[in-house]
């Protein structure tokens, strides 16, 4: 779209020569120009033409001369079939007829066209959604209909058309929810009764997930269309109610289709969403919706899904996948795992030992500890449900004593009072530690030096103490084996979303002392202790921010004992009761504290280091920083402290006041473990205003901390090859020579900081004075491909790497056939063109000569070997022979290379397509990238390819495949033929290393498929996709 004059503001217009003629017309004006991706391209392209045809179209008042124009623009692009036959006309339907009936029954249309989008909103003039509904259900061959609950009354205005609809065999789909208790139990009844319907609800109390309100109208035809907008099945909805619908079409917004194609498949196979059957599930429906409509007793939210299993939600199914691969991969048997409070760490640990259970076809003996009888009831608890046995377990202390030592859920007190000397150190294959924090109060070290348990979970919400101990570091060898992600407890409402301001302060922190990573604390207590300019600005700014602060209870963090008290005496002389408290505050004074908190005779705590763990008050809805936090993990400790729900807190209120920092300062830490941006793409999170935060959740910086931390981050985020030299100089000065691992955890820099423009580790060892191996002839070119190789992230294929790579590695002819393969796959990773060698044994003979690429690409190698992700496992029946393992990820030279599709008679690096036939292998393999645009979010390109489950993978062929094609048949009848289907999978084509490598997600079943040119196809996987890329590759997650 383009006007005749240009004005200030944003624009998407390509440009032409006009465009840059108006341009040159402006010389005071600043215009920003920016490659269209390549991925829009097409689709940038069409709409442009599109317009200009339909202007000339419009502007020729000839009706034989548009045809011609047509005809020409359509021969040019050898589209002569689809050429407009003359007079213009359409066709609107076909059918066969039955030889009884007379009427059409496509006779019957929808109002608006079935190509043209439309906003319907019971304006006069507008035809009624429940209209148009008739309408369309008589043309459909299947309808999904996705609602937030479902009345009778809307439904009736529909039976004759669904009536219909079912005789002559159409397909009801409906997801609903208990939302409110709004749905009428007879409503869905009678869908399932009457009308056939497949029904499938989501009985969330707790959390209400669901609010759309849409249908999608399937036809045979491709002329679907659908409606989104604020109707739910109710009669006001449909007929007169003032609602607003948006009518799409596969015609006029495909994009919009398919993402409401995709977003139904996927909630439809989410097991969240549970089928209703009215004969087997009446009475637990009755039951949640008197819960969700409050007329049920107050503990119904908790029994209403009695009888089914538990199971996890999404990022508890991380934890306990990364539980997996620390003990089946690493084989770690002491774990500890980092959860907010109110994320669910009990159930991670009940589930997890479900899962022992089960493995182990028995319940293994378990000990549950904590400090408090509470803790351990709700355990017991959780325990029960997810075990679904209401007589497991048994509690030890305050007047409880177990009759059974099996499965006993005890306070730290009582097993002290006995001594641990008492109990076996074999009595429990199972112990869990909840609240770890404790365990370095000497009664949990008895106890841990002690019990020789099988497996030991340590459960903590903050892992590093206020006296500065890191239970991580003094307990499981500085490793922590999962953790919940704040974005990811926020996207799963198990907290409380929060409003996070950074406010500059005016204060300069550049001449405060820094030293071993963090500011020196007299000092910064000195310049905010007195500093009543702040101060102001923070009293400001809180009224400001904060409806009533009267109402608020809130906390400061503060950097000493003087600066808490400084800030409540200048908080109380304005009128907002506050009080100070620190670590020698008398613990019943800290209690008082707390109590007058809750009950707002106190409207904020500042404190000195106090309340960061601990503290058990979820109506704080206001949280102070009022000194920077150096450790990312006690920012998230503090900031957790208004993270809890409750009934009436809608949002937590965080205020930061950002001071110039030191360049040693690391705001990339905070803004990251907010948002789980990484580390390239926190900068345009930052420019843009936060734009993919969890809903509800919003980061506001006002300018001068939006610039403050934009040139923090992009000194921190892009360090110099000068910083990197003198880091790794310090640190060998300290330590003496260091390994790559050890440099990057030492300086919290990451592997694509020392890789990047072409440089290597072993450039930087010796730009910082540090002995390295002999380079062989061909060092400059071969040491760029160390980057290839940092994936590699299955145990057997790095191990032969690594043997390949040692100063005895043996000759390629002395080698099995497992390890050819997995040489041929190193050579052609290094050289992809295959480096002039010729034949395997000239490569691995050229490899030789490169010691120092060597001991560079062994390090990469076991850098990626001590970060594996998830448990990889070898494909079944032939292609087990190909060493390729589901959940790992190749390069697509690896790939290539292990089906032998490809060596040196045809060179990896001549595949470009992202599919190909291994003859030998009698295999499909094909190589998707999810997210196909560079852009941040692109809804043209976005729906191609998706997970719609994680057993359910929605596949598109090239373009050019039909589905009577030599290809096509053999997709669809790979089981008859005997061939086999790989999927590989990544989120995009580059990552911070260069190009991104795939996941091999498993081998692939033909399910079903749709249209052709492309095709279509669902495959089901042959292992279930692994959380974290199921997120990533799902439409609705």
């Amino acid at each position: 779209m383009q006007h005749d004059a240009l004005h200030d503001g944003l624009y998407e217009s390509l440009v032409t020569p006009s465009l840059e003629r108006k341009l040159a017309g402006l010389p005071g004006h600043r215009s920003r120009l920016e490659a269209v991706d390549a991925a829009d391209e097409p689709d940038v392209l069409a709409r442009h033409v599109a317009g200009e045809v339909a202007r000339v179209l419009r502007d020729t008042r000839n009706e034989s001369k548009r045809v011609e124009l047509v005809n020409e623009i359509l021969g040019l692009i050898q589209q002569v079939d689809q050429a407009v036959s003359p007079p213009t006309r359409q066709l609107l339907s076909l059918e066969k007829p039955d030889g009884v009936a007379t009427d059409s029954r496509y006779a019957h249309r929808p109002r608006t066209p079935l190509a043209d989008a439309a906003l319907l909103t019971n304006a006069k003039g507008d035809p009624s959604l429940g209209a148009e509904l008739r309408a369309e259900l008589e043309s459909a061959e299947q309808v999904d209909l996705l609602c937030a609950f479902v009345k009778w009354t809307g439904l009736r205005v529909l039976e004759r058309e669904l009536r219909r609809f079912t005789e002559r065999g159409g397909r009801l789909r409906v997801i609903t929810t208990t939302y409110i208790g709004a749905t009428e139990r007879s409503a869905l009844d009678r869908l399932v009764r009457d009308f056939g319907a497949e029904v499938k609800i989501q009985y969330e109390i707790a959390r209400t997930r669901l609010h759309a309100k849409s249908w999608f109208f399937h036809r045979h035809t491709g002329f679907n269309t659908a409606y989104v907008g604020s109707s739910n099945l109710s009669h006001v909805a449909l007929l007169d109610g003032v609602e607003w619908n948006v009518r799409l079409s596969a015609v006029a917004t495909p994009s919009l289709l398919h993402k409401f194609e995709a977003t139904f498949e996927t909630y439809w196979n989410d097991p969240s969403y549970l089928p209703y059957d009215p004969d087997r599930d009446a009475d637990l429906l009755n039951r949640s919706l008197a819960s969700a409509a409050g007329r049920g007793r107050g503990t119904e939210a908790t029994l209403v899904l009695s009888g089914l299993e538990v199971t996890p939600y999404p990022h508890q199914k991380e934890i306990l996948e990364q539980l997996d691969v620390e003990r089946t991969v690493y084989d770690r048997h002491r774990n500890l795992v980092v959860a907010a409070t109110g994320t669910g760490k009990t159930v991670i640990a009940a589930l997890d030992y479900r899962d022992l259970a089960r493995a182990a076809g028995r319940y293994p003996r378990l000990l549950f500890v904590a400090h408090r009888i509470e803790i351990l009831q709700q355990a017991l608890r959780t325990y029960r449900d997810v075990l679904a046995d209401g007589s497991f377990g048994e509690l030890w202390g305050q007047g409880f004593r177990p009759t059974s030592a099996d499965h006993v859920f005890a306070t730290i007190q009582s097993l002290d009072s006995v001594g641990a000397d008492a109990l076996s150190p074999d009595a429990y294959e199972i112990l869990v530690v909840d609240e770890f924090h404790h365990a370095e109060a000497a009664s949990y070290r008895r106890l841990l030096a002690h019990i020789k348990p099988r497996e030991l979970l340590g459960l903590t919400a903050t892992p590093e103490r206020a006296d500065g101990i890191d239970v991580a570091e003094e307990f499981f060898d500085g490793r922590t084996a999962a953790e919940i992600r704040l974005w990811d407890a926020l996207e799963a409402e198990l907290l409380s979303p929060f409003h996070y301001f950074g406010i500059a302060d005016t204060v300069n922190l550049s001449s405060v002392r820094w030293s071993r990573g963090q500011y020196d604390r007299a000092e910064l207590e000195n310049v905010y202790t007195g500093n009543d300019a702040r101060t102001r600005i923070i009293l400001r700014q809180l009224r400001d921010k904060v409806a009533d602060v009267r109402q608020m209870r809130a906390l400061g963090f503060c950097v000493g004992v003087r600066h808490a008290q400084y800030m409540a005496d200048v908080f109380n002389a304005a009128g907002i009761p506050a009080r100070a408290v620190w670590g020698d505050t008398h613990p019943e004074a800290r209690r008082q504290a707390l109590l007058d908190l809750r009950d707002r005779k106190v409207n904020i705590l500042f404190s000195a280091d106090l309340y960061n763990e601990g503290l058990d008050l979820p109506d704080v809805d206001t949280v102070l920083f009022l000194r920077p936090t150096e450790s990312a993990t006690i920012f998230l400790q503090q900031l957790g402290r208004g993270l809890r729900q409750t009934r009436d807190k809608a949002v937590l209120t965080a205020l930061d006041f950002v001071g110039h920092q030191r360049k040693e300062f690391r705001f990339d830490r905070r803004f990251r473990a907010m948002t789980g941006a990484s580390r390239a793409g926190l900068r345009q999170q930052v420019e843009y205003g936060f734009p993919f935060l969890p809903s509800g959740s919003q980061i506001v910086l006002d300018r001068e901390s939006q610039n403050a931390v934009l040139e923090n981050i992009k000194s921190q985020l892009n360090p110099t090859w000068k910083t990197l030299v003198g880091e790794l100089k310090l640190l060998a000065k300290r330590q003496g020579d260091v390994s790559l691992g050890t440099f990057l955890k030492e300086t919290d820099l990451e592997l694509a900081d020392v890789l990047k423009n072409n440089k290597n580790w072993t450039r930087l060892r010796e730009d910082a004075g540090l002995p390295v191996a002999v380079k062989g002839p061909l060092h400059a070119s071969l040491i760029r491909r160390g980057r290839a190789l940092a994936h590699v992230d299955d145990m057997e294929r790095g191990n032969a790497y690594l043997r390949l790579l040692s100063d005895d590695a043996p000759h390629y002819r002395e080698l099995d056939e497992r390890e050819q393969r997995y040489a041929r796959m190193l050579v052609f990773s290094l050289w992809p063109d295959g480096g002039g060698h010729g034949d395997f044994e000239n490569a691995l003979g050229a490899l030789r000569l490169e010691a120092a690429a060597r001991r560079e690409f062994s390090q990469l190698i076991e850098l990626g070997l001590s970060n594996i992700r998830h448990v990889p496992r070898g494909l079944e029946g032939s292609l087990a022979a190909t060493r390729l393992r589901s959940h790992a990820h190749y390069t697509r030279e690896e790939i290539v290379v292990a089906l032998d599709y490809a060596g040196f008679d045809r060179l990896p690096n001549s595949f470009r397509e992202g599919v190909f036939f291994s003859e030998p292998w009698q295999s499909d393999a094909f190589l998707v990238t999810l997210r196909k645009s560079e852009q941040d979010y692109s809804p043209t390109t976005m729906y191609n390819d998706y997970a719609i489950s994680p057993e359910l993978f929605h596949w598109e062929s090239q373009s050019r495949t039909t589905v009577s094609s030599p290809t096509g048949q053999r997709y669809i009848t790979h089981r008859e033929r005997g061939t086999n289907v790989l999927l590989f999978a990544r989120e995009a084509k580059k990552d911070a290393l260069g190009t991104a490598p795939y996941m091999l997600l498993a081998d692939a079943h033909y399910v079903t498929h749709e249209g052709e040119r492309p095709m279509a196809i669902t495959w089901r996987l042959g292992r279930a996709l692994p959380t974290d890329l199921f997120q990533v590759a799902s439409v609705a997650n």
